[in-house]
């Protein structure tokens, strides 16, 4: 087989006859699962697991589901190590078997790209199970702010609401950010080694695991499972992104990954709704626990997350990536193959982000991510507590915070627009001016905006709308600067610096050195975003309706790699 493809290229056909071709480098390699049966054991064992530790929670009904200080019965136990062998389990199916991989390349071929393929079912189907997926995954953080006071109350925990306690609440959302910082950098190296859709699959098995945070009876046993649930929630959401940007036609790509994006948006409305909801009967216990439902139901839905047909072309997947093509609208040809490729002067390695010509650009969105990570743990995570602290009930501050995400949220569907039509570069930085200037507004505020409803509302819908688009936007931004072979590690990258940002502010709080009030996080989110706006204007690159390897084309200098008459 080996001689048969040599000298030859694919092009990937569709009904239009695509014009332009991705060039790549391919390895001979059998890279498959080790074993469908045992991720279907895992799963099914992760799920036995947390089954098995409900009934806790279930029997502390005449109690008002407080569990603070109740021993763990043999069910849990059992519960609890089931889990952990089914998380196992399940990464050992899904790491790809390199049995028979030779170190021999083939001659470089050429792959046509699907970027003149029309949107088909397939594609629509992609589409919807990634914007559940992301939904999910930016609740799980989202549900630390609404889970802090009620676990404040329960252990008698230091917090804005109870401060008298001793130990901090905030180790509870310290020890999650910190996890989702792993996860982010974990999960980005493992999209590209493992693949988009396997490391997709093991984050959604993570939700159903720690799901169970929800039954623990003490507080160090929340924060230890609240740091694996953050191994899980960091890295998921770059690889979303980069797999719809390696699936998604070119002119549809942008506005579509944002419009998709958007729902990190809408996770705060349902991340609101559900506490106004479900925590005054339930406790805040419940806002874990539906965790358990959602993650079952994206493992359902795996037959829809197709692996990305780059990623399985620079791997030498052709069969399983012609497969999938013919899914998306496409079939294959043969070619003579160039001399050069882009994927030639990528190494797939982390350094490759900080190397020429990319290193500008990584340092200018990791800037920006950072200060995204400023607002959204900051003054985001405390802004409920906050509210409380200065004579809102749980239930009022809960709700006002729900309006607010309600009133910013049609706005995504216009930043889906600029972001496609008008200009990736300069969505980006209105976007950011926009989210500082609110933060500028609080601080001068200070607590008497309480007193002004129509202010305080005007001033809450920025931040929390606006860094939920900005925090989308650059997502779908970071999925399409970078070239194939290492596009999983930049998303990565920018969601580990957004997160890491988070563990800086908390850790503050911890030791007491920054109060968390409504001036102090405001002031802290803006000062990074301002200078966030000025190195995306001088360095960032523009995106709109352009071609992966395009873009790949241009940050290496503008090699003619690509040819316009096949």
């Amino acid at each position: 087989m080996g001689k048969l493809f040599q000298n030859l290229n694919f092009r990937i056909l569709n009904q239009s006859h695509l014009k332009s071709m991705l060039p790549i480098l391919l390895y001979k390699r059998n890279n498959i699962f080790k074993s469908k049966a045992a991720f279907w054991i895992g799963f099914s064992t992760v799920t036995a697991g947390v089954a098995l530790q409900l009934p806790m929670y279930i029997n502390a009904h005449d109690m008002g589901f407080r569990l603070a200080g109740m021993g763990m019965g043999t069910a849990m136990t059992v519960g609890m190590i089931l889990v952990a062998l089914g998380l196992i389990t399940t990464l050992y199916s899904l790491i790809p078997s390199r049995a028979g991989e030779e170190t021999e390349k083939y001659e470089h071929l050429k792959i046509r790209a699907l970027d003149d393929a029309p949107i088909n079912f397939t594609h629509i189907g992609l589409l919807f199970v990634m914007a559940l997926a992301i939904t999910l995954d930016v609740m799980k953080p989202t549900i630390l702010s609404f889970v802090v006071p009620g676990m404040a109350r329960e252990y008698g925990l230091k917090s804005p609401v109870n401060p008298g306690g001793i130990i901090p609440v905030a180790l509870l959302p310290l020890s999650g950010i910190t996890g989702t910082v792993i996860g982010s950098f974990l999960w980005g190296w493992l999209g590209d080694k493992i693949g988009r859709r396997s490391s997709i699959l093991m984050a959604g098995i993570t939700f159903i695991a720690t799901s169970a945070c929800g039954c623990m009876p003490e507080f160090w046993m929340n924060c230890i499972m609240c740091q694996i649930m953050g191994w899980g929630v960091g890295g998921m959401l770059p690889i979303l992104f980069t797999l719809i940007a390696e699936c998604i036609p070119a002119k549809h790509r942008g506005w579509l990954m944002v419009l998709i994006g958007g729902d990190i948006a809408g996770a705060y409305i349902i991340a609101s709704a559900l506490a106004s909801w479900l925590v005054p009967h339930y406790t805040w216990r419940i806002l874990w626990l539906i965790g358990f439902p959602s993650g079952f139901l994206l493992i359902l839905l795996n037959h829809w997350i197709p692996e990305s047909p780059r990623y399985l072309l620079i791997h030498g997947r052709v069969k399983e990536a012609q497969n999938i093509m013919k899914r998306f609208g496409a079939g294959v040809i043969k070619e003579i193959a160039p001399k050069n490729t882009v994927e030639m002067n990528v190494k797939d390695q982390f350094l490759q982000l900080f190397r020429s010509p990319f290193g500008g650009l990584t340092l200018t969105v990791a800037l920006l991510a950072l200060g995204g990570g400023f607002v959204e743990f900051g003054f985001q995570l405390w802004i409920p507590s906050n509210l409380q602290k200065l004579g809102f009930s749980q239930a009022g501050s809960f709700a006002i915070l729900r309006n607010a995400a309600l009133i910013g949220f049609p706005l995504n569907f216009l930043i889906a627009w600029m972001y496609g039509f008008w200009s990736s570069k300069r969505t980006i930085i209105l976007l950011t001016v926009l989210t500082a200037a609110s933060m500028i507004g609080f601080l001068f505020a200070g607590d008497s905006i309480v007193h002004d409803r129509l202010l305080l509302y005007i001033l809450l819908t920025i931040p929390i709308w606006g860094i939920s688009s900005v925090i989308s936007v650059l997502s779908a931004y970071a999925a399409e600067i970078y070239p194939t072979a290492v596009r999983s590690r930049g998303g990565g990258l920018v969601a580990g610096v957004s997160k890491f940002g988070g563990v800086l502010i908390i850790a503050l709080v911890v030791i007491a050195v920054a109060p968390p009030s409504i001036s102090a996080t405001a002031l802290i989110g803006a000062v990074p975003l301002v200078f966030a706006t000025l190195a995306m204007f001088f360095f960032g690159v523009e995106t709109r309706k352009r071609r992966l390897e395009d873009i790949t084309e241009e940050q290496l200098g503008g090699l003619k790699y690509f040819s316009s008459n096949p």
